[in-house]
């Protein structure tokens, strides 16, 4: 069998190379590669959006001369050729993402709303429940601000914000206190409540809903292309082979 690589100094063949990428667990990447190379083929893209979509990809690199190329692509193993070839992929799987689930942005969009809404909070966490307790009653009557006990209270990376943490998605916090947080109003002091080890103490301060602007059109394009890709591997599991023992 002939040599089809080789890495300073030496050769691989081609069952060598597969055995390698199965070491080394590449082989599912490849194999999802292979897939979206299919998928795309027959995408059709005019001469000025594939010369833009290389200027653009030589932008993202910061490849901004003919040395700075020549020198990615000996870094990379690769041609210029293939590398206007990577441009034009990439403009095609865009492409096949809006042509395939561009209508169907909406619906998943209010399928994933809840998830997707953000909010910030307030928290310290204590494991002593009578401090929790002390802690409580002195927000709630003014003695001190949440940020001051926070501060010098709370035994979590927050102590370093005050309490603060967030915007982040509803679902990103621990389950239990994602599920107090889904009750509150903004400006709710939540009593101390056990999360795992600790006694937290919860305020909501903003909630902030997901709208379908266009980086989230996006990102549930991505979305659903993964679903898709992911679907696409299940059925295509014969592609990889078995193991060698």
């Amino acid at each position: 069998m002939g040599v089809v690589l080789e890495i300073e100094g030496r050769a691989f063949t081609a069952e060598e190379l597969s055995l390698l990428l199965a070491k080394y667990q590449m082989l599912p990447k490849l194999g999802q590669e292979i897939i979206i190379d299919r998928a795309v083929k027959n995408v059709f893209c005019a001469e000025e959006e594939k010369a833009q979509a290389y200027q653009q990809l030589c932008q993202q690199y910061q490849l901004t001369s003919d040395e700075q190329i020549q020198h990615w692509l000996k870094r990379h193993g690769m041609s210029k050729e293939q590398l206007e070839a990577l441009a034009v992929r990439r403009l095609k799987v865009e492409r096949y993402k809006k042509e395939n689930w561009d209508s169907k942005v909406e619906a998943h969009f209010l399928k994933r709303k809840s998830q997707l809404d953000r909010v910030v909070y307030s928290l310290i966490r204590t494991d002593r429940a009578e401090i929790a307790q002390e802690l409580y009653f002195r927000i709630q009557e003014g003695e001190s601000t949440f940020q001051q006990l926070a501060m010098e209270y709370s035994e979590g990376s927050e102590a370093q914000t005050g309490g603060l943490i967030g915007p982040v998605e509803v679902n990103a916090p621990h389950p239990r206190i994602a599920q107090v947080l889904s009750t509150c109003k903004p400006g709710q002091l939540v009593p101390p409540t056990r999360v795992g080890e600790w006694i937290v103490i919860i305020r909501l301060e903003n909630f902030i809903s997901a709208k379908l602007d266009d980086q989230m059109r996006q990102r549930m394009l991505d979305e659903m292309f993964r679903q898709w890709l992911s679907q696409q591997m299940e059925q295509q599991l014969s592609f990889f082979p078995s193991p060698v023992i």
